[in-house]
């Protein structure tokens, strides 16, 4: 999507390394500092089939400079060479490494933000909540989803049903990206668009977190709700991944969700994974977690990666990087 050719900000540092064998970029500002610096890491989008680091140094230099932190941007392996569950295990490793040696870096290991979008918001989710299983680690200081997914239980909620084709991610897309990043058979694509890979006793465990009801009425403009199609046992045996809270991190249970630290959630109006963000947000406000929101109007779906595109830029991603850098200075 980027027309430009990635620069590097001359008042940064940037350097290739490998935290816990895993590639990462750290970005480093210059000019001295009178104590540690707040941390970033960031998680690149991509349905974790596509994207890389460079694709993302021009978001990432402008918020190490502009924010004044130190970020990493971690380069974790893509499927179908790297299968699930192995992209979210890389960030945590490289999250975990960078948490352990901070002070290396300059930066207080107490004041460390996880951050992701797309995909890469998916594995933030799921980073922030396997961290809180270990106390050998300092606490996150916050977390930051943009649009991301984060769960597979419903594919015809409002978001889905109103954005279904709309660029740069399709309702259809959601589910082709998603066969393709666990290997699975496209033939069931048609199956789990319709709920049908969802057990009865899942649905009336989750649908309290998963449903319309929770979504706010001024998001619903003209829709009606689709149920879901009666639950097929063949399906769900053949692709039982897309339920797991390593994957749907909406279903962690209420004791990991109250663990969280604060939480910045970004939605744009026109992108499919909207309501998975509304709902997540409610899910860690109903779970006393502090949760700040940004809602791009203009927004849609990718919109993070023509923030700085000359004239292909879009305000809308200027606006959400505007927002996450504004977040990270207020902590």
């Amino acid at each position: 999507m980027s027309f430009k050719k990635p620069r590097l900000d001359p008042s940064l540092f940037a350097k290739d390394l490998l935290f816990d064998g895993i590639p990462v970029r750290v970005y480093q500002p210059k000019a001295p500092s009178a104590g540690r610096r707040k941390g970033m890491v960031l998680f690149h989008g991509g349905a974790g089939l596509a994207g890389n680091i460079d694709f993302y140094q021009d978001i990432s230099g402008r918020i190490a400079k502009e924010a004044d932190v130190v970020l990493v941007a971690v380069s974790y392996g893509l499927s179908p060479e790297h299968p699930y569950p192995s992209q979210y295990k890389q960030c945590l490793a490289a999250t975990a490494h960078f948490m352990q040696n901070a002070e290396v870096y300059g930066v207080d290991p107490s004041q460390i933000i996880i951050f992701g979008d797309s995909a890469g918001g998916n594995f933030t989710s799921v980073v922030a909540q396997q961290l809180t299983k270990r106390p050998d680690l300092p606490k996150l200081r916050a977390q930051a989803l943009i649009y991301a997914g984060v769960q597979a239980l419903d594919f015809n909620l409002p978001s889905y049903v109103q954005n279904a084709t709309m660029p740069f991610l399709t309702q259809e897309n959601v589910i082709d990206f998603g066969l393709q990043y666990f290997i699975k058979d496209p033939a069931l694509k048609g199956d789990i668009l319709k709920g049908s890979h969802v057990p009865d006793d899942f649905r009336l465990k989750y649908r309290k977190w998963v449903s319309a009801n929770n979504i706010p009425e001024e998001f619903k403009r003209g829709y009606r709700e689709v149920p879901l199609a009666p639950y097929k046992p063949e399906i769900y045996k053949q692709f039982p991944e897309l339920l797991e809270e390593t994957f749907s991190s909406i279903f962690a249970e209420d004791h990991v969700i109250k663990q969280l630290p604060e939480t910045f959630i970004v939605t744009c109006e026109y992108d499919v994974f909207r309501d998975d963000n509304l709902l997540y947000k409610k899910r860690l406000e109903d779970c006393g977690v502090k949760v700040r929101w940004f809602h791009a109007e203009q927004g849609f779906h990718g919109v993070i990666n023509l923030a700085d595109n000359g004239i292909f830029t879009f305000p809308a991603g200027v606006e959400i990087v505007d927002s996450i850098i504004d977040f990270v200075k207020s902590l």
